[in-house]
C-alpha cells in the first residue's frame, strides 16, 4: 500500500465522521443512529457504495434536516467525502466503512428512511449476478433495514444493469416504480436534486444517457 493511502487510512481512523471496524462505535449504533450518533430524530438516508462520497455530501448540503450515511469498504475513497464534510462542518453526514453484506450488523429493521445506489459496478457477467447491488440478494438486505414506504433509488450509466434491475423489480411487484433510461431528457430530474458525481459528468460528456429508477418499499 502506497504512502498516500496509508496516510488517508490513518486520517479517517481519527475522524468523528467515519466509523469503521476497530472503532468503539462500530456495530453499537443499531437502532440508535438518530438518538446516539446524530442526536436528533431526523430521517436517515443511506448511500450504498458511496465511493468518494460526492452524493452523500451533496445531499447533506441540500437537506440539513436529514441525516446521511455513506457506506463503502474503500477507506481511501471515504477519505475524500469525510474531508469535504469536515471542512464544511456538515454535522448531518457520516461515513461507515464496511461491506454491504454487513448492513444488518449496523442497522435495525425499519431504521432507514431512504437508500441510494449510485453508479455501482454493473457486474455484467452472468456468473456475477449475485454480486450486482440490485440483485434480489441485496434488495432483501436494503428492504430489511428500510421502513415501509421508504424509497430505494438507483442511478446508473449502464443500460444492462438498468434493464436487469427493472426485470427484478417487476418480478417482485414493487410499489410505485418510476423509471427512465434518459434522466436528463425526462421529467424525473428533480428526484436526483441536481447532484452530479465526477464519473457521471464524464458519462454525460461522452454522450451516455443516465438511467434512473425508484420504488417504495411495502
Amino acid at each position: 500500500m502506497g504512502r498516500s493511502k496509508l496516510a488517508k487510512f490513518a486520517a479517517i481512523a481519527e475522524r468523528e465522521n467515519v466509523i469503521e471496524p476497530g472503532d468503539e462505535r462500530y456495530g453499537q449504533l443499531i437502532g440508535k443512529w438518530r438518538e446516539q450518533h446524530f442526536e436528533n430524530d431526523n430521517p436517515l438516508v443511506l448511500e450504498i457504495g458511496c465511493g468518494r462520497g460526492e452524493y452523500t455530501v451533496g445531499m447533506a448540503r441540500l437537506f440539513p434536516e436529514k441525516n446521511f450515511i455513506g457506506l463503502d469498504i474503500k477507506g481511501a475513497r471515504l477519505w475524500k467525502g469525510s474531508t469535504l464534510a469536515e471542512e464544511e462542518e456538515l454535522e448531518n453526514v457520516t461515513f461507515l466503512r464496511t461491506f454491504i453484506e454487513n448492513l444488518a450488523d449496523n442497522f435495525a429493521e425499519n431504521e432507514v428512511d431512504e437508500v441510494w445506489i449510485t453508479f455501482p459496478d454493473p457486474r455484467p457477467r452472468d456468473r456475477d449476478e449475485k454480486k450486482r447491488l440490485t440483485s434480489p440478494r441485496f434488495l432483501d438486505l436494503y428492504e430489511r433495514i428500510i421502513k415501509p414506504g421508504g424509497i430505494i433509488h438507483l442511478k446508473t450509466d449502464n443500460l444492462g444493469l438498468y434493464e436487469y434491475t427493472l426485470e427484478v423489480l417487476q418480478e417482485r411487484k414493487v410499489k410505485d416504480l418510476i423509471h427512465t433510461s434518459d434522466l436528463y431528457n425526462s421529467d424525473l430530474q428533480e428526484h436526483t436534486m441536481g447532484i452530479y458525481t465526477t464519473y457521471e459528468r464524464r458519462y454525460l460528456a461522452d454522450g451516455i444517457p443516465i438511467k434512473y429508477l425508484q420504488y417504495k418499499v411495502s
